[in-house]
């Protein structure tokens, strides 16, 4: 089927396109919350070993993305059959990959980590390459910026379903439930992607890509990326940190795990709607510092929350969730208005992607790879009931992700807003369906 790309965007065809979204994000979840503390619980794996595996899978799979991006490029380059058909082999290596590392058998502790290692990269590259061609077909469907922030808000919307059940299923009916859930729906996904509406090609998309560097010349798009490797950093650390947080500091019982993590998941997703509307009335990026100061405002709390505070801290789950929606759904919408902006629409959508992805995983992997060792020198060791080792885990889970996030709203004002605010501003009075 060859639907072309729509001047609107019905409820239909975006979901045709976004739902690939729900399984990606399916295994971002496993990847980077439920893996560290599988391995640290399950196996055995120290804390400062676990840190170094996370921090060299991640470096690798981030250097490695902006290659897929300029490969993403070239199939665009061919046709969309082309981008499909690497796809399909992405999501076969994908759901291998996944389940490798979570079915891992009883090795001496070199060769576990090794083990870990091999299928992280495995896993990480597929993932990568699915992903990156995903957010490129969006980008290049093209529209205004209430139409560009509509495509992500349908990726990432299913994206979210996708992170609910990814927290509910491991702990409700165990792991390979979770993994068979995830091949299923990995199918399902790329079936959708295949019938969505395709980029109209141009005399621009039939040409190579010229330069896998090109987005790095962009002022604009290297403003906007110092932004967000800020906010990403901020939100990763308490990522790699929740369970830890929720089992030690607030000594919660395992039942409440998959509440507090579907509670955060299902307000994101419950608010993207409502963020869409700001959206018309503010632009993509007033809306997104709104997020931002919205998040500092709620997650200041947990740092004050000890043992017993389950139900303080599953408010500050919703709320925080609630802001959540602006990480999600506007940041990759005002790339594509960048891509858009310098004329690059067509051409050069999986190198900035490529880039892009290099960005968010090596705030993942900053927040692995040095927060987990940091961690265990200040004293901190999963299970501890020591108040200082304690101490330190809540100084890190949520002191330091605000100080990130306000200097990321401040970065968003000063290098974003103030030199071009008109380029910001809503492009449609209309709200949001």
């Amino acid at each position: 089927m060859n639907t072309p790309a729509p001047s609107h965007l019905p409820a239909r065809q975006g979901l045709a396109y976004g739902l690939l979204g729900l399984p990606l994000a399916f295994v971002a979840l496993p990847l980077y919350v439920l893996l560290p503390h599988h391995y640290a619980s399950q196996y055995g794996m120290p804390l400062a070993t676990l840190g170094a595996v996370l921090l060299a899978a991640r470096l690798f799979d981030a250097v490695t993305d902006p290659l897929l991006g300029r490969l993403s490029d070239r199939l665009f380059a061919r046709s969309a059959r082309a981008v499909l058909a690497v796809g399909a082999f992405s999501c076969v290596v994908l759901a291998f990959g996944l389940a490798g590392l979570f079915l891992a058998p009883t090795l001496p502790p070199q060769a576990l980590a090794a083990w870990a290692l091999g299928f992280l990269l495995i896993t990480c590259t597929a993932y990568s390459q699915a992903g990156i061609a995903h957010q490129s077909w969006g980008a290049r469907l093209g529209g205004d910026e209430l139409q560009r922030s509509r495509i992500v808000a349908w990726r990432e919307g299913a994206a979210l379903v996708g992170v609910v059940l990814a927290s509910l299923l491991p702990a409700l009916l165990g792991i390979p439930v979770m993994l068979a859930a995830f091949a299923a729906l990995l199918l399902l996904g790329w079936l959708a992607w295949g019938r969505a509406p395709r980029p109209v090609a141009s005399a621009a998309q039939a040409q190579a890509p010229t330069s896998l560097w090109h987005p790095w010349r962009q002022a604009a798009f290297r403003r906007l990326l110092a932004v967000f490797m800020l906010s990403g950093i901020a939100s990763a650390i308490p990522a790699t940190l929740v369970l830890f947080f929720i089992q030690d500091r607030l000594q919660a019982p395992p039942a409440l795990e998959p509440l507090f993590l579907a509670s955060y998941f299902a307000c994101a997703a419950l608010s993207i709607p409502l963020w869409l509307r700001a959206v018309a009335r503010w632009g993509l990026a007033r809306t997104w510092l709104a997020g931002m100061l919205l998040a500092v405002a709620v997650f200041l709390w947990t740092a004050g929350l000890g043992a017993g505070d389950s139900t303080a801290f599953l408010v500050v789950c919703a709320l925080s969730g609630l802001a959540l929606g602006t990480d999600l759904a506007l940041p990759g919408a005002l790339l594509a208005g960048v891509i858009a902006a310098q004329g690059d629409s067509g051409r050069h959508e999986g190198a900035y992607f490529g880039w892009w992805n290099f960005a968010a995983k090596l705030n993942l992997a900053l927040a692995a790879g040095l927060a987990l060792p940091l961690l265990a020198a200040l004293g901190y060791t999963p299970g501890t009931r020591d108040p200082e080792g304690l101490a330190m885990l809540g100084w890190a889970y949520a002191l330091l992700p605000c100080v990130l996030k306000l200097l990321a709203a401040a970065g968003l004002h000063f290098l974003i807003l103030r030199p071009a605010p008109a380029l910001h501003r809503p492009t449609l009075q209309e709200s949001p369906p």
